[in-house]
């Protein structure tokens, strides 16, 4: 009868994507590498674009610097090991300079990797690992079953499947052409960020030789006569050695009979040079989501003061991007500390805010229509006893 039943009612109902298969198959469940240079990237982008650098640090450092409280529920949590572990990931770094790390990697290879290290199953170490040595192994249903990380020669697996918390947490930003890596902002913005470095390096160069502006000495002597080789070679070593170089700048050019000089580049002011500068800038600074009164750019006026630019670029980048990581965090050690928690940011202590928050708190208080817990919830604080009530 047992049989019968069990024939009748079919197989267990299974939940999983059925596209995911698809994904898998193309695969072959071989090591993906993250399709692109993340050391020409870092190269080019933070340690040679001032722009870029200052971005990646401006929102590293500020989303860092966001204090996470734990929330089960409405109700904040004091003193909770999940908030412990983060305060202090590891023996050699703080919460703030791990969440920095953490963030910095993000910004630049659109890609972020958090180990966990465990004992007794249980969580008591976080490491971020270096994007471009990572590489994700798909399984059967087309998600990362492990994860390879390789660095002088050598390889060390973490099998996703292994415990029950995932040794491995990535964090990918979107990327609509690949299943298994993010989009760093950098990378969208690369031909400006190309742009400002060749404008960069031409300005070096213009100083470098600032008596030696491109163009030609045409001899114009008697029809069919050239200049000798001694000639020739003279020519060349004055140049070299009397105009040439930052020191020589300004000092006229002396052409004997017979040669003229004939200008073939453009000067700075035809290029409008400054203007293409700061608009490669700005392209930068928009893909990172930093408004340009931050970073120095002139020319930009569409915050009214520099106040203004701030409380948005926390609003729109800063306080997204660390919801998200708190998000992420929380999902991930659910295993250990409970589903029901959450990692919420403590905005009462960011000053960039604080404008806001008083502002909250004033219609608040003049709202006489509203119960005291519901004044609390709006604020984000927990329900007090008695406080069904109108003030």
């Amino acid at each position: 009868m047992l049989q019968r039943l069990k024939a009748y009612l079919g197989a267990p109902e299974s939940k999983a994507s059925r596209t995911a298969q698809v994904l898998a198959f193309e695969s072959g469940g071989r090591a993906r590498w993250t399709p692109r240079d993340y050391a020409a990237l870092a190269r080019e982008g933070y340690l040679r674009n001032a722009i870029v650098h200052r971005a990646v640090r401006l929102i590293a450092e500020n989303a860092s610097s966001c204090g996470y409280l734990v929330f089960e529920g409405a109700q904040e949590l004091d003193a909770h090991p999940l908030a412990q572990l983060l305060a202090r990931p590891n023996p050699r770094q703080d919460g703030t300079a791990f969440l920095e790390a953490l963030l910095s990697h993000l910004l630049l290879a659109g890609n972020a990797y958090v180990e966990a290290v465990a004992l007794d199953d249980a969580v008591r170490e976080l490491y971020a690992l270096r994007p471009d040595r990572m590489k994700a192994v798909p399984g059967p249903d087309g998600w990362a079953e492990a994860y390879e990380y390789s660095v002088a020669g050598r390889s060390v697996r973490f099998d996703q499947m292994a415990t029950p918390i995932a040794p491995i947490l990535h964090l990918t930003f979107f990327h609509p052409l690949d299943d298994h890596y993010g989009l760093a902002p950098i990378e969208a913005a690369a031909v400006a960020v190309d742009t400002h470095n060749a404008a960069a390096a031409w300005n070096k160069a213009l100083l470098d030789n600032a008596a030696r502006p491109s163009g030609a000495l045409v001899y114009s002597g008697p029809e069919g006569a050239v200049l000798s080789d001694a000639q020739f070679d003279r020519l060349k070593r004055e140049l070299t050695d009397t105009y040439q170089g930052a020191a020589n700048a300004g000092r006229p050019l002396l052409l004997e009979g017979g040669i003229d000089w004939k200008a073939l580049s453009l000067t700075p002011k035809d290029m409008d040079f400054l203007e293409a500068k700061n608009a490669a800038a700005r392209e930068i600074a928009l893909a990172f989501g930093v408004p340009p009164m931050l970073l120095g750019i002139p020319g930009d006026n569409t915050y009214a003061n520099f106040q203004e630019a701030n409380r948005v670029f926390w609003r729109q980048t800063v306080l997204p991007l660390a919801s998200r990581i708190g998000t992420s965090l929380a999902q991930w050690l659910a295993p250990q500390f409970g589903d029901g928690l959450r990692l919420v940011i403590d905005t009462d202590r960011i000053d960039a805010l604080a404008a806001d928050r008083t502002a909250l708190w004033e219609r608040l208080t003049n709202a006489p229509f509203l119960t005291l817990n519901e004044k609390r919830e709006a604020v984000g604080y927990a329900p007090v006893p008695d406080g069904d009530r109108l003030e």
